[in-house]
């Protein structure tokens, strides 16, 4: 789609995922509706005590109600966190693609400790200020709060974007058409031919499977999906996981990391355990797919895969045997489905800043299309 030129925004999106293994940092230029160009992306990782801190902070965030107490360790995650963005903002306009190019905005997700939209509540960590003072850059931040306070779920918000990047694909695509994104939680956004969003978390992505990894191993995750695929299916295990009531409420909806614990699978050996988790992520997106079908009266006619799932060849290698449409990496529409999620951010929050709306009733369950977020601009 043509761009205005003085409707186009510089914007950077940061985003620390459920999995814990680092901050994505992209930068691309966009003007909060039909264009996006992404123009650069760089990984900032978490050493080993960072991941043990947000691990714990995770722990200590558990059942909070007040979403701005910082008890435990969160205080020290926090601060950490909020360095660690700094650092992945620096690097990232260090880049030579980036050509010495300044930010407009930046969009800062910050890091999910609690989320619990059915008692109002969603906890993301990350000093909105101090990012915006040390990056001499206005900051977008806060973007799930508006939405859980007026009655949404919060999450997913990225269904926006993918509606974007699917709008201006240089590859014909058929509809109806899901984006399953495959972060700590999988999530699916279906778009339909007309262009209505509906999304929701389908179930665990990589965080169960990373947890039993990291348990047993002391490894981050399965890595190729060495472990699952030497491994055996326990189907009593399965039968015991997938009978959580969540799987049967309607969309949308939405999930913490943690709703779901390793407890079914802790008397298997390593490999089956992780082939039984990995089972557990794809039958639930099909699950999901399933419900989008009977819902929508429609199958989905193609699949686009995202998020650090892409990076697992055997669970994809499931997922397409499972499905019977189309399954396509979104690396194969040219999409960076390392960057995505970031590069989301950056998106939301030109479309906060321009007071567009980022969530809707079939996305988030919200009563109306909302914008949100907070603005916070460079202190002195």
């Amino acid at each position: 789609m043509a761009k205005n030129e003085q409707e186009t925004v510089l914007a950077v999106g940061l985003m620390s995922g459920t999995s814990c293994d680092g901050v994505d940092a992209a930068l691309i230029e966009t003007d909060g509706k039909g264009f996006v160009r992404p123009l650069a992306f760089v990984f900032r990782p978490y050493g080993a005590e960072e991941q043990a801190l947000i691990k714990r902070g995770f722990e200590d965030g558990r059942s909070m109600t007040d979403r701005n107490a910082r008890p435990g360790s969160l205080a020290q995650a926090e601060a950490m966190i909020t360095g660690a963005h700094i650092e992945a903002v620096n690097a990232l306009l260090a880049l030579e693609e980036v050509g010495g190019r300044k930010p407009d905005l930046i969009g800062f997700h910050g890091q999910t400790v609690w989320h619990d939209p059915g008692k109002g509540v969603t906890v993301q960590i990350g000093d909105g200020q101090a990012l915006a003072n040390a990056c001499g850059c206005p900051v977008v931040y806060d973007f799930r709060a508006a939405d859980v306070a007026a009655g949404g779920q919060g999450a997913p918000l990225v269904p926006i974007y993918h509606k974007a990047l699917t709008a201006s694909s240089a590859i014909p695509l058929n509809y109806p058409l899901a984006v399953v994104n495959i972060g700590g939680v999988a999530n699916i956004t279906w778009i339909d031919a007309d262009g209505g969003l509906t999304a929701f978390d389908s179930g665990p992505g990589n965080a169960l499977v990373n947890d039993w990894i990291h348990q047993k191993t002391g490894e981050a995750m399965d890595k190729d999906g060495v472990f699952a695929a030497s491994g055996q299916v326990d189907f009593l295990a399965l039968l015991g996981l997938m009978g959580n009531g969540y799987f049967r409420q309607a969309a949308p909806k939405s999930l913490d990391r943690n709703a779901f614990d390793l407890a079914p699978v802790q008397q298997l050996s390593l490999e089956d355990g992780a082939a039984t988790l990995t089972a557990f992520t794809v039958e639930t997106i099909c699950l999901g797919l399933e419900h989008m079908e009977n819902a929508s009266g429609a199958a989905a006619q193609m699949v686009v895969v995202c998020g650090g799932g892409c990076n697992n060849p055997f669970m994809m290698a499931q997922l397409q045997d499972a499905l019977e449409m189309p399954v396509m990496m979104s690396s194969m529409l040219g999409w960076n489905s390392d960057a995505l999620e970031a590069e989301a951010f950056a998106y939301l929050a030109v479309r906060a800043q321009k007071d567009l709306p980022i969530t809707f009733p079939n996305t988030t369950g919200v009563g109306k299309d909302m914008s949100g977020g907070l603005l916070v601009r460079p202190k002195p």
